[in-house]
């Protein structure tokens, strides 16, 4: 029998043999080359595109910096030679200028008949405005009938006409006897209506002259108007007709507006002594 130091001894190189055959295999594997990965059709067409391009780039041929350079100069210096604007000082005002007025056109001569029936309204009015009424209209009337075609002269005469008619209407409705003009004349002049108080104190005159009263009543309707001198006549008229009026006249708040006046003291208060 063998001792068993033979026995280790023996399996010892079998083993590292083994070992070694273990590494070499190892070390095999790991140096082998992995196979090519093959390429999907999309990524050789995109391969073939990039090649391509990189090829035109290469190919393509290269532009003359020079020309270039002069087109760019040739800008600079067009920019350059153009005049520069001058900007405005700060607090410098601008100039003023004149305002130029241009003339007006002349206005519009009138043609013969406007100027006609112009004359025609100016005479009538003239008698409308002293209250000659019957006569206003007539010429108002004989205007409107020549002159029809003159239509703002026209219009305005057909206003004054009508005017004119009304107040002749009022006169004949009016009392015509002094004593119920005057008792009218003082209700207007009561009422504050003091133009037609002196137009029926009027009136009232023509039939009575020497009516005190009345003159008195004409006094104070035109004091109210502030005529003074008119008034002053009127009130020494009716102080001559009637003395007795002094006394009312004194206190009378219609003859205020004559106090002032030194004609009033005379006649009042000098006469009364």
């Amino acid at each position: 029998m063998s001792s068993p130091e033979k026995r280790l001894s023996s399996r010892s190189p079998v083993r590292s043999s083994s070992k070694s055959a273990s590494r070499a295999k190892r070390v095999l594997k790991s140096t082998r080359l992995k196979p090519a990965t093959k390429r999907s059709p999309a990524g050789k067409a995109r391969a073939q595109k990039a090649s391509k391009v990189t090829s035109a780039k290469k190919s393509a041929p290269k532009r003359p910096v020079k020309a270039a350079t002069k087109a760019k100069a040739s800008k600079r210096v067009s920019k350059v030679t153009k005049p520069a604007k001058a900007l405005p000082r700060r607090g410098a005002t601008k100039p003023i200028l004149p305002l130029v007025k241009k003339p007006l056109p002349p206005p519009p001569q009138p043609t013969f008949e406007e100027a006609a029936a112009l004359t025609a309204f100016e005479s009538a009015h003239k008698e409308f405005t002293r209250g000659r009424f019957a006569e206003a209209r007539n010429q108002f009337r004989t205007l409107i009938e020549k002159y029809p075609t003159v239509s703002e002269v026209a219009a305005r005469a057909r206003t004054y006409l009508a005017v004119a008619e009304s107040r002749l209407r009022t006169d004949l409705a009016q009392p015509r006897d002094a004593d119920s003009l005057y008792d009218r004349g003082v209700i207007e002049l009561n009422r504050g209506e003091y133009v037609a108080a002196q137009e029926l104190f009027e009136r009232a005159l023509k039939r009575e002259p020497e009516a005190a009263h009345i003159h008195y009543g004409l006094a104070a309707s035109r004091a109210r108007l502030g005529a003074i001198d008119t008034a002053l006549k009127s009130l020494r008229r009716a102080l001559d007709l009637q003395p007795k009026l002094r006394i009312r006249a004194q206190r009378d708040s219609d003859l205020n507006s004559l106090r002032s006046d030194p004609e009033f003291d005379q006649i009042v208060f000098s006469l009364a002594e």
